[in-house]
């Protein structure tokens, strides 16, 4: 099959987003948003960096990397709409795996109701794929890392460690019964867009996901705010089955700086917090307290950890790209 064919063989044969006034097939998209704000985000995978066929079937690297990017837009507080593939294909995948690679982002773009509008294919050594999202808001309702202030609630969607625990006991080969609800949400996390949307009357609220670990996310909204951000470890939710199968110290590695949870953490004034719960409630999302916003203590911003009566800086870890490995 030729570029040309590939691209018909995956182009829609009907779209989903009523302000869509052309699709693939053209240079170009075009949509038209009606009393809306446009938001946009662009996410790069590379094989062997972010997903392997170790781990992964070709369908789920393609509804990984979508759920990556509309957890994005779940941390904007918008509805994702439109996303454009582009993608360099390697000899060593199979014009199947690809189709399959694109199914797999398909069958999550069902539930969101978004189309696939565009985007590139051209042949390299490796795979790698560029998922380009578009999404929408109502006017002024976008959610960013600068709105923390001090006496906000800090919460966080879900449950954090899992996706880590999964990766964990792919690289192991361990897929057992009891180890199928942590590779789940390895391979196919639920991005938090429901919860989000909900919480669209409220007028100051930040988010952010949790792609990089709580230790990385919730610094990027200290530093966006200018606030210190103090979090309880014991209040952090995790799920029960880790805690009597792995070592403490594991766990807490993979709590604090696993990463690719794809959950929210988020701040919200105090008087806000019963219409939290009640968001929660509505979108069937578990959402826990875990700390508290003060201002800036010293040279600051800075994280703070409580845990087992200690108070110590919680310092970001996890994969840097550009020094390719923990920090």
């Amino acid at each position: 099959m030729d570029e040309f064919s590939f691209i018909q063989s995956i182009q829609p044969k009907n779209y989903k987003q009523s302000n869509l006034i052309k699709g693939i097939g053209d240079d170009a998209a075009v949509f038209r948003p009606a009393y809306q704000d446009v938001v946009t985000s662009v996410d790069t995978f590379v094989e062997g960096v972010h997903f392997s066929k170790e781990t992964m079937s070709a369908h789920d690297v393609g509804y990984r990397v979508l759920a990556s990017n509309i957890s994005d837009m779940a941390a904007m507080g918008c509805k994702p709409a439109f996303y454009l593939v582009s993608i360099v294909i390697p000899n060593h995948w199979t014009m199947e795996e690809l189709q399959s690679l694109y199914k797999g982002m398909e069958s999550l773009a069902q539930h969101y109701h978004m189309d696939l509008i565009g985007g590139d294919t051209v042949s390299g050594e490796q795979l790698v794929i560029s998922i380009t999202i578009i999404g929408k808001v109502s006017k002024d309702k976008a959610r960013y890392r600068s709105h923390a202030e001090s006496g906000d609630v800090v919460f966080v969607t879900g449950t954090l460690g899992d996706s880590a625990v999964g990766l964990h006991l792919l690289l192991q080969q361990d897929k057992g019964q009891d180890n199928t609800y942590f590779i789940q949400r390895h391979r196919k996390p639920s991005p938090r867009v429901e919860f989000a949307t909900y919480l669209e009357p409220l007028q100051r609220l930040s988010l952010n996901d949790v792609s990089d670990g709580i230790s990385s996310d919730a610094a990027e909204i200290a530093e966006s705010s200018n606030v210190d951000i103090h979090i309880d470890y014991e209040a952090i939710p995790i799920q029960s089955k880790l805690t009597t199968r792995f070592d403490a110290s594991l766990i807490r590695k993979w709590v604090l700086s696993g990463g690719e949870d794809y959950e929210l953490i988020g701040t919200v004034p105090a008087s806000d917090w019963d219409f939290v719960m009640e968001a929660a409630r509505q979108s069937k999302t578990e959402v826990t307290k875990v700390g508290i916003v003060k201002q800036v203590k010293g040279t600051g911003p800075v994280v703070y950890l409580h845990e087992a009566g200690k108070t110590q800086v919680l310092k970001k870890e996890g994969f840097n790209h550009l020094k390719g490995d923990e920090t």
